[in-house]
């Protein structure tokens, strides 16, 4: 469950497959831990599987913080805090959805099929990384699922909204990326003036919804 990480961190493993119930467990462990402020700690980290832990080395060894860690971890934590859904407008046009008419081939659907497939559901955010605000949402459903680009674009535009396997996500800011993408956002999912930095966060709920290209330059989009 333990394993070492660097000379002042540890990760700890919860299963090998991305699935709803490990996801559970890491969020739970996650939140058990944090509400905790556990002195020494300096970093907690969750991603699908596991969780990334820093840690003062003048105050604990691995076999001690282990221990401590065994006995604290909580999988019956229960998040009494109120978390409402996150709607998120998209604007599902071909000129900012790069990659809707190839998806639209490779999956024998229509433009409008993959809209209607994408914002029929609601999104867990599994993890957050490998950009600030970037939150990894699952499950996408297999109908409009695709891998990942064979060659990933240098720049992917702010916003964007993107699927890769079964997870989809929004870049937050312009950056390299190989997700397919299907829409953009004008909603800013990382802000350095705000507190928590994101609104999304792990064990958050998210709603895509789609809106016009006059709705979507309106709420000050950039095509």
């Amino acid at each position: 469950m333990f394993k070492i990480a660097s000379v002042d961190s540890l990760t700890i493993n919860f299963g090998n497959e991305i699935s709803k119930e490990i996801a559970s467990d890491v969020q739970k462990a996650y939140l058990s831990l944090k509400s905790l402020n556990i002195e020494g700690i300096i970093e907690i980290i969750p991603s699908y599987t596991t969780i990334y832990i820093s840690y003062d080395v003048f105050k604990y060894d691995y076999s001690s913080l282990c221990k401590l860690l065994d006995n604290s971890i909580d999988l019956n934590y229960e998040d009494n805090s109120i978390k409402n859904i996150i709607n998120i407008d998209v604007y599902y046009g071909k000129e900012v959805g790069l990659d809707l008419e190839d998806m639209s081939v490779k999956k024998n659907l229509s433009i409008k099929e993959i809209i209607q497939i994408h914002t029929q559901k609601e999104y867990d955010v599994y993890a957050i990384g490998f950009a600030p605000g970037f939150g990894f949402l699952a499950s996408v459903d297999e109908r409009i699922a695709l891998p990942r680009l064979s060659s990933p674009r240098k720049s992917v535009p702010k916003g964007s909204v993107a699927i890769a396997d079964k997870q989809t996500a929004v870049y937050p800011q312009s950056s390299p990326g190989g997700w397919n993408i299907i829409g953009r956002t004008a909603m800013e999912l990382f802000d350095k003036s705000l507190k928590e930095l994101s609104p999304l966060s792990v064990g958050s709920k998210v709603k895509f919804n789609s809106i016009s290209k006059e709705e979507f330059l309106a709420q000050g989009g950039i095509l």
